[in-house]
């Protein structure tokens, strides 16, 4: 486990709301015609609302999930907080989902158990990293079971172990798309599972070997996070399940995993420049 540990002070900030997010992005796409034609529900899910970051994931503000998947405002930096769950059975075989063709980004497409995003509410963010590490695993826990049906008891708090940040943007169909830091989070666990169809269309348990084979498989498509962490570390953690991987968890730098690096113009918006970082190693 990592000894590092991250200190962050702040002078006081102006208030951030979504609505100071637009007067700073006067021209951000707010517009519901991009919804046009997609599920009701889906529609009413992209109204929850997202932590925004900057560039060294300090919370800045907050926007609807509409607002941080457009690609034209992603394309001006607009970044926000996310997690990915891993969950493993007791044969280690690592559980799969299919998303629903429902979903407004990435239909259709295999990925890793579950993927979502922290709301901004008190329960769900946290300035500092051991605080934001608590907020996504409560998050993992709601959506775990809004998506697959597990209950809360059978993925309890402690059993989640935190790895990494990982930091990237992806289009989804031109549209649509990510730009987020990513908390990976791991967990061993027996599960039962009772899929919402609206968002998960099929899962399945795989080896590792097996998921290499799936990835040769033409017809299948994967979601780019999951590509990326799979191209990665995966498979090396994946080989430390049981025994070694201590030496993964709590890691206090953000991977970043971008084309190029992206914008920084959040924290030199919505932060003051007398606004002090420190970081304590």
């Amino acid at each position: 486990m990592s000894t590092t540990t991250t200190t962050v002070t702040e002078a006081p900030a102006q208030p951030m709301t979504a609505d100071a997010i637009l007067r700073l992005f006067p021209d951000i796409d707010t517009s519901s015609e991009a919804l046009s034609g997609h599920d009701e529900e889906q529609i009413r899910l992209m109204d929850e609302v997202c932590i925004v970051l900057d560039d060294d994931d300090m919370p800045v503000g907050k926007a609807s999930k509409k607002l941080c998947h457009l690609m034209s405002n992603i394309d001006k930096g607009l970044l926000h907080r996310a997690f990915s769950v891993f969950l493993f059975n007791d044969n280690n075989e690592l559980l799969l989902q299919q998303r629903a063709s429902e979903k407004i980004t990435f239909p259709d497409m295999w990925t890793n158990t579950c993927c979502s995003h922290p709301l901004a509410v008190a329960s769900e963010t946290g300035a500092n990293l051991p605080d934001a590490i608590e907020g996504v695993k409560r998050a993992a826990q709601r959506k775990l079971e809004h998506e697959l049906g597990i209950k809360k008891e059978q993925v309890p708090i402690e059993k989640f172990h935190f790895l990494t940040r990982i930091h990237y943007k992806a289009p989804s169909d031109g549209k649509w798309g990510e730009h987020e830091i990513d908390y990976i989070l791991f967990i061993k666990t027996h599960v039962d599972l009772d899929i919402n169809l609206n968002e998960v269309q099929a899962t399945q348990y795989v080896s590792a070997e097996k998921l290499k084979e799936l990835f040769e498989q033409p017809d299948l498509k994967f979601t780019p996070w999951f590509k990326l962490i799979c191209n990665s570390m995966l498979f090396e953690w994946w080989q430390s399940l049981d025994s070694g991987l201590e030496k993964y968890t709590n890691e206090t730098q953000i991977r970043r995993m971008l084309a190029t690096k992206s914008p920084s113009m959040l924290r030199d918006l919505l932060i003051p420049r007398s606004a002090a970082f420190a970081i304590e190693k």
